[in-house]
């Protein structure tokens, strides 16, 4: 007899995602969502296949493939997506809070409903990892393996500061200009890399550099970048620049940090990878129209509203996935792709069929932890807050379904 269960199951999902596509306000500029989603994803993929726990005897150190492999790189310009993210997170702020003033909402309420969906499951993370940093510690576990277990635990941290920096910022943002902060990228590399600098002065960067996205979301919410000619501008000219950046100028071709080398294009962020945060800026922003179209599809909207609802979850524990995966492997013995050195594409293989794998730890933590993101609230009907990027106001309550 034919197990009709799959099938039962698949049409209450589709059920599920019509209910929600018909709860969804029509004027929902749904590609601001799909972007979003595509940055985070983008994200938790990039560290997955770039990040590697050695096993080297009984410590745990970090390696990375492109450290071995550096013609890997283009891995790098494909999961690298943070310039999306802040190029929405300008446009959606900045959106909010005109909405915010036209009802008369102070700026300290305003900033408050944001930060606390930001927040909320910071508490959570920071929690569950000093109660594993003192269980280490009492069983004797070697300081490197803590500290380097900690280090990638709470690194997505420090995304989460600068964010909400320019967040609070966001009234004394909404008159400045892109190429300000370029400008100041600009300096600050020429002093470093050009006269010798101080390498603390390139951390005046950390804000700089995402204030270019930032205030290009910014500039979208203006009007400015609506024309497909600014999209273009923006691309062909980032990646011009980038590509003069790393085959003329010195600059890594790798977007993110490589362990060991002399350059990072991410800690701080660089000119290189400002101009190429420009260039994904572009092709976002071109994009738009086809997302549109592509998120009037129930399932396809439904999946992209998941993922937005539970965004911070997502992000703040992708790296404790995929550490407790490398951890529970232990019990194994040394496992290609997950405990030896990512030197060869042997690792490169294994390491993809190990993404399955990291999903689903990634989604047990999501089963345990994406209440905080929604302020703690239970129930089958509970209702959750989504952004409601109209002009009408800058959040709508949505039931999930």
């Amino acid at each position: 007899m034919t197990d009709v269960r799959p099938r039962h199951l698949w049409h209450g999902l589709r059920h599920a995602a019509t209910r929600l596509e018909a709860a969804t306000p029509a004027d929902r500029d749904r590609a601001v969502d799909a972007l979003r989603a595509a940055a985070i994803l983008g994200v938790v993929l990039g560290h997955w296949l770039v990040t590697a726990l050695v096993a080297d005897g009984p410590a745990l150190r970090t390696a990375s493939p492109l450290q071995h492999l550096p013609w890997l790189a283009p891995v790098s310009w494909v999961f690298q997506t943070l310039a999306v993210f802040f190029l929405v997170g300008g446009h959606v702020a900045t959106r909010g809070y005109a909405s915010a003033r036209a009802r008369g909402v102070p700026y300290h309420r305003w900033l408050t409903v944001r930060l606390a969906r930001l927040f909320r499951p910071v508490a959570v993370v920071l929690t569950l990892w000093t109660v594993v940093t003192l269980a280490l510690l009492l069983s004797g576990a070697e300081a490197g393996t803590i500290r380097t277990l900690v280090k990638l635990a709470l690194s997505p941290l420090w995304f989460l500061l600068v964010f909400a920096a320019l967040t609070a910022a966001t009234p004394l943002l909404t008159r400045l200009h892109p190429l300000w902060p370029l400008a100041v990228v600009l300096h600050v590399d020429l002093l470093r890399y050009g006269l010798g600098g101080p390498d603390w002065l390139g951390w005046v960067n950390l804000a700089a550099g995402w204030l270019v996205p930032y205030t290009l979301g910014v500039a979208w919410t203006r009007g400015e970048l609506e024309r497909p000619r600014a999209g273009w501008l923006l691309l062909t000219g980032g990646t011009a620049a980038t590509a003069a950046l790393v085959a003329w100028a010195g600059y890594p071709a790798s977007m993110v940090g490589v362990p060991g080398a002399a350059v990072s294009n991410l800690n701080p962020p660089t000119l290189a990878a400002v101009t190429f945060g420009v260039a994904q800026c572009g092709l976002a922003l071109l994009l738009r129209a086809r997302l549109r179209r592509a998120m009037r599809r129930p399932v396809a909207w439904a999946a992209v509203a998941l993922v937005n609802l539970s965004a911070m979850t997502v992000f703040l524990w992708h790296q404790t996935a995929m550490m407790a995966t490398t951890a529970a492997g232990l019990l194994a013995g040394r496992l290609p792709g997950l405990h030896t050195l990512p030197d060869d594409l042997g690792w490169a293989a294994a390491r993809l069929l190990w993404l399955p794998v990291f999903a689903v730890a990634l989604a047990l933590c999501w089963a345990a932890f994406h209440a905080y993101e929604q302020g703690g609230r239970r129930g089958r009907s509970r209702v959750v807050r989504t952004h409601q990027p109209s002009d009408r106001g800058s959040e709508r309550e949505v039931r999930r379904v």
